[in-house]
């Protein structure tokens, strides 16, 4: 089963390419009208939409963080930490590896 990908507005367009050229549904806050929403929000939004949030934003790990401790449902998060991993490092494990 296919996980559909809602990455947020900081993730570079060029990532959101390559993701869609290897065949991965992927959705951006922009495209969704969503853009500068509030990190809450851009949750939520993924839960309805049935898609995992992808991100270098490490507010969305505190969100994330708050809402699994209080038991609320969520989504997911992929985080790609901004010096550790690069996003295209991040997506090939995503696409390649993760079959």
């Amino acid at each position: 089963m296919a996980v559909g990908l809602y990455l947020d507005e900081h993730v570079p367009r060029a990532i959101t390419a390559g993701l869609r050229s290897r065949g991965v549904d992927v959705l951006t806050v922009q495209e969704d009208g969503r853009a500068a929403a509030p990190d809450p929000e851009i949750l939520d939004r993924a839960a309805e939409l049935g898609r995992v949030v992808f991100t270098r934003d490490d507010d969305f790990l505190i969100e994330g963080a708050k809402r699994w401790e209080s038991g609320a449902a969520f989504a997911g998060i992929v985080f790609a930490a901004q010096f550790e991993v690069t996003m295209s490092r991040a997506f090939y494990f995503w696409t390649d590896r993760a079959v």
